[in-house]
């Protein structure tokens, strides 16, 4: 197997983006990346799309014939990943498998979804759970996310203002993101405050339906600094499964597919959590983000509320966590986060990341979730190779 390393990445503004089209989006991010790179289109070997509901969403399937004819780039073999909102994680890890395999040498993991174009989002949204037994039955995701979170504060005493933490750290960073939804600052008064969604959760607790895409392009470690001078390297590429539906959990206080994949990523990488300078973590709703931490080995379990409180996730924090917004403010178009997540990484590796710079990072990881837990995917990264 060989050793892979990122040397493209982009992202369009995430957003209402009325006047850009499904299309429109996948291929601005598309020819960004291949210029970041340093390539032309005909470089490209393969490309592999994290989408999860261009049927529902647009009514369009077959995306990925559809991405290869508008981007330029036939006869390349193009594919389509879904894995509900770790579909952009699902596709990066294709790619990077393609690569470290041999079959090919430059490949394209793009992301897009564009989900303002229907008038209700939510039964779309809700084919990431267990359609007969969870959705058929009236439940949605802020109602399965508000059990966890009562089911944490109850446990171990997590209290409100601790959860809407995360949501305040969220913005704080995303205010310093210029392609964010939300450039905004908010406080814990203001989340609590907000328009109630499903007890104990509140409107500022969620991330918001958004469109956008991004793209990355992965080579052989061997070969990156024929295209930059500042490769990034894939350290780790996990994924794992969980059940589909919460109520067959021992737990819903964790989430143990992403247990399982960040042991075999810190094994591969021979990295600690204490390792990591940073994370991007999926928080499409604030108690995620919360138990992310948790579970990615930051912080003892029931202690991650603490730690938002005391401020360790701050960027100068013991962790940087979510520096470009994460998705409460930066934004959740589904099959783009995991891709954005990765390319918030690189940039923050590369030292390009502005106004929300973490100081003197070198490794980062990132964490992508389908559903609520059903699939998660996680790399990590580092301006080390080894």
């Amino acid at each position: 197997m060989r050793d892979v390393a990122i040397v493209g990445v982009s992202q369009t503004k995430f957003g209402e983006l009325w006047e850009k089209s499904f299309r429109d989006l996948v291929v601005e991010a598309g020819i960004d990346a291949i210029r970041d790179a340093n390539m032309n289109g005909e470089d490209i070997d393969a490309m592999y799309i994290g989408n999860m509901t261009g049927g529902l969403f647009v009514g369009q399937e077959h995306i990925g014939s559809l991405i290869a004819e508008h981007s330029g780039l036939t006869p390349i073999p193009a594919t389509r990943v879904e894995a509900a909102c770790a579909s952009g994680g699902l596709a990066l890890r294709q790619a990077i498998m393609a690569v470290a395999s041999g079959y090919y040498d430059r490949v394209m993991a793009a992301g897009v979804e564009k989900m303002t174009d229907v008038v209700d989002a939510t039964p779309a949204i809700a084919a990431a759970a267990d359609r007969e037994w969870e959705a058929q039955q009236g439940v949605t995701f802020p109602s399965l996310y508000a059990m966890m979170a009562k089911r944490h504060m109850y446990e171990y005493g997590t209290t409100r203002e601790q959860i809407a933490g995360f949501a305040v750290l969220g913005h704080k960073n995303g205010a310093l993101n210029p392609k964010a939804q939300f450039q905004r600052e908010i406080s814990v008064d203001a989340v609590l405050n907000s328009t109630k969604v499903a007890s104990p959760l509140n409107i500022l607790d969620c991330s918001p339906v958004s469109d956008g895409a991004a793209a990355i392009i992965v080579c052989p470690a061997d070969k990156a600094h024929k295209y930059t001078d500042t490769p990034i390297y894939i350290r780790a590429s996990t994924q794992a499964s969980a059940t589909i539906s919460l109520h067959n959990r021992k737990s819903l206080t964790t989430i143990p597919s992403t247990i399982f994949a960040a042991k075999k990523a810190y094994d591969m990488a021979n990295l600690t959590p204490k390792d990591m300078d940073m994370a991007e973590v999926h928080d499409c709703f604030s108690i995620n983000g919360l138990i992310a931490i948790e579970d990615l080995g930051f912080f003892e379990k029931g202690k991650g509320g603490q730690a938002i409180e005391d401020g360790l996730i701050e960027r100068d924090g013991d962790i940087a966590v979510n520096p470009s917004g994460g998705l409460k403010a930066r934004g959740h178009p589904l099959g783009a986060t995991g891709i954005v997540q990765a390319a918030e990484i690189t940039w923050q590796l590369r030292q390009e990341a502005g106004k929300r710079q973490v100081s003197d990072a070198t490794s980062g990881i990132t964490l992508n979730i389908g559903g609520t837990g059903g699939t998660a995917a996680i790399h990590i990264l580092s301006v080390d190779r080894k």
